[in-house]
């Protein structure tokens, strides 16, 4: 698949999207949106990768969001209509393998969303975040309003969302924000790590625990420990559910195919 503003590869059972608009600190524009979604969507159908990992051209930034200079230029990807949602998969997008956000630099407004939709976040010491909208007269349009408050404290969801100012990764990473801080030169070395620590990890159990989380935060606790056994009780008639006791029984590595 070719594209302009992104680059997409795949790595074994791993995907690496790259959002490849360096100039523009890797700001989205509607072509970008649009590349994105036809990345995310081949992720989602290739029964052969496991897990993806996004990130962004350069060392200086992640992304920097919606294309300003493009918005002021009549530009709006937020109207109403059947466009890709922003970034290809912040919105009706839903993908039930691991994504993994290797944040490289500035991850501002939109690229905060675009790092929010992800499952796991690594970022290296220089990044920084914010959802700066406010300062626009816009707000949060592709998640930002609903994912924080969900992955941070109210408090300080409140703050980053409602003055637009930013935090660095020290901070970051002690709110919960990211998992890892990790230097620039081993950030995707430690993706692919972890990507591939994943992609060991029985496939269909993975997507059920991830579609278990997700739908989980919608429901009462009560709700979602129901929706848990149900999804572990299909588990449990699986192929690869077998696998794993008997390996371990075996002293050997399960091998896993996804039945």
């Amino acid at each position: 698949m070719d594209f302009e503003t992104i680059l997409y590869e795949k790595r074994g059972q791993v995907a690496l999207i790259t959002v490849n608009r360096e100039p523009q600190l890797n700001s989205i524009n509607s072509l970008a949106s649009r590349e994105m979604q036809a990345a995310w969507e081949d992720f989602r159908d290739d029964t052969g990768l496991r897990a993806a990992i996004l990130t962004g051209a350069g060392r200086k930034a992640f992304s920097t969001g919606m294309d300003l200079v493009a918005t002021s230029q009549g530009e709006n990807q937020f109207a109403a209509g059947p466009q890709a949602p922003f970034g290809g998969f912040t919105k009706r997008m839903p993908i039930y393998k691991p994504i993994i956000a290797a944040i490289n630099g500035y991850c501002l407004a939109g690229g905060l969303e675009l790092a929010l939709a992800c499952d796991i976040r690594l970022c290296t010491p220089e990044s920084r975040f914010g959802l700066p909208e406010v300062r626009w007269a816009i707000m949060p349009g592709a998640g930002g309003t609903q994912r924080l408050p969900r992955a941070i404290p109210q408090a300080w969801a409140n703050y980053m969302i409602l003055t637009g100012e930013q935090i660095d990764a020290e901070t970051a990473s002690r709110i919960g924000l990211v998992s890892h801080v990790i230097p620039g030169d081993e950030l995707l070395d430690k993706a692919f790590e972890i990507a591939h620590t994943v992609c060991e990890r029985g496939p269909l159990a993975v997507a059920a625990a991830k579609e278990a989380i997700i739908r989980g935060q919608d429901m009462p606790l009560e709700n979602g420990l129901a929706y848990e056994d149900i999804a572990l009780g299909r588990l449990m008639t699986t192929a690869d559910a077998q696998e794993g006791p008997r390996a371990f029984a075996e002293k050997r590595k399960p091998v896993y195919y996804g039945r």
